[in-house]
């Protein structure tokens, strides 16, 4: 079952981290915050099966829970 992943820009601490361990997923502005890579002006959207391990990785590593994962 898909879940949900939001982020909170305003959290974002710019680490990069979330990009490293979810590169299909995750990535920053120009000002290094996160962003969804595929629809950069969305706060939130559902991951597929096969990017879950990586978006649940990233959310564990992120130090300010800038990225949410809701079931």
């Amino acid at each position: 079952m898909p879940q949900l992943c939001k982020i909170i820009p305003e959290r974002c601490i710019a680490c990069g981290l979330c990009a490293v361990y979810a590169p299909d997923t995750f990535d920053y502005d120009d000002e290094g915050i996160v962003l969804f890579a595929q629809d950069p002006s969305a706060h939130q959207q559902f991951i597929s099966e096969e990017n879950a391990n990586q978006v649940l990785l990233a959310y564990q590593k992120c130090p300010t829970r800038a990225i949410v994962i809701e079931k």
